[in-house]
């Protein structure tokens, strides 16, 4: 059995709408599938400490990140009847308002897709070694706590 080679699923900045659009664009031809569910993480304004949170800089271990990265999917590969799986996430600045993480499952049925994305959500957040750094209105920063 041939070891597929972890993708690199780092994008610099936000990961745009276009890019999420021509994404979905691109499984129109693949008649096969049934269904497709899509995670979109969002930087929030949270207010901590009485201060707004106006973007998150992302940085990460890549080559390690990249490698969990590939262990998710092929768990998620292995766990749910999928057809198709692309991860994003951001790098650099991302201001509130803006896309960061970017999950795109497809399957022949719905339900297989709404576990599987909840699956992966959560093993990004638990095992990817991927940090923020809070950044408020007033210039001053924070180490992102994951909730």
């Amino acid at each position: 059995m041939e070891t597929k080679k972890p993708k690199n699923v780092f994008k610099e900045g936000a990961i745009s709408s276009e890019f999420i659009a021509n994404s979905i664009a691109k499984h129109q031809s693949k008649t096969s599938i049934g269904a497709h569910n899509i995670f979109l993480g969002q930087v929030r304004a949270d207010i901590i400490d009485d201060k707004t949170v106006s973007a998150i800089e992302y940085t990460a271990y890549e080559d390690m990140a990249n490698a969990k990265f590939h262990d998710i999917r092929e768990a998620a590969f292995n766990k749910f009847n999928l057809t198709c799986m692309h991860i994003y996430h951001s790098l650099g600045n991302v201001n509130v308002g803006e896309i960061c993480l970017f999950v795109f499952v497809s399957s022949t049925r719905r339900k297989e897709v709404f576990k599987a994305i909840e699956f992966i959500v959560e093993e990004i957040k638990a095992n990817v070694p991927v940090f923020g750094k809070e950044i408020f209105e007033d210039s001053t920063h924070q180490w992102k706590v994951n909730s």
